[in-house]
């Protein structure tokens, strides 16, 4: 997919789904990114798949109505990149 291209190269397309893996100092710092991007998936109506362990953090963006990534994963994801950018 083309649109990868416009987002940070660690993302990754697998399983239908858009993949990041993030690492952080320590979990406080986390989880306040985790906060942040709730707080835009929220408004976005549109909630990510995620797993942490102390500082790490997977996300998985994936729209299950259609089975796959949509133009909304994208835009999440940029969100996400942003939020990470300006921690």
């Amino acid at each position: 997919m083309e649109k990868i291209k416009g987002l940070d190269n660690n993302w990754i397309i697998e399983d239908n789904s858009l993949k990041r893996n993030f690492v952080f100092q320590d979990f406080v710092e986390t989880f306040h990114f985790m906060e942040k991007v709730a707080k835009q998936a929220e408004k976005m109506n549109h909630h990510p798949s995620w797993s942490n362990t102390y500082n790490k953090l997977q996300i998985i963006l994936s729209t299950h109505d259609i089975g796959g990534i949509s133009e909304l994963d994208f835009k999440l994801a940029k969100k996400i990149d942003s939020i990470f950018i300006n921690k």
